[in-house]
């Protein structure tokens, strides 16, 4: 287990940029596939990015491919997101997860997750 803390989010204009950050607590954050997650009002929970352990894998959702980069500092036990070209239906809380068992996409093999930052595209 680790603890994870979102920031980065803020208001911006379709087409503007945003880099979220996720700090991580513990040890073994090294060892964690780290994904993220994003979560619209009325909306469930759905995937983006992920990246494995030493950040040689990485997989987008089709929505934000090309878009969006996912990368990862161990040394500075971070994760980011560095979101380009910016849509509102982009705006979203934004969750930082870690996943133990599985590089996945799947929200219920996540271990750990943040509290979220929210992010707001405005047309």
């Amino acid at each position: 287990q680790v603890q994870l803390v979102e920031s980065g989010g803020g208001l911006v204009q379709a087409g503007g940029s945003l880099r979220l950050s996720c700090a991580a607590s513990g040890r073994t954050f090294g060892s964690y596939t780290m994904g993220w997650f994003r979560q619209a009002p009325g909306k469930e929970r759905e995937y983006v990015s992920r990246i494995t352990w030493n950040g040689a894998s990485k997989h987008y959702a089709d929505s934000v491919k090309g878009r969006f980069t996912i990368s990862r500092d161990n040394a500075k036990n971070t994760v980011y997101l560095q979101m380009n070209s910016l849509k509102p239906e982009d705006t979203a809380v934004y969750f930082c997860a870690a996943s133990r068992g599985a590089y996945t996409s799947g929200r219920l093999d996540y271990d750990c997750w943040g509290q979220g930052t929210q992010v707001t595209v405005s047309s």
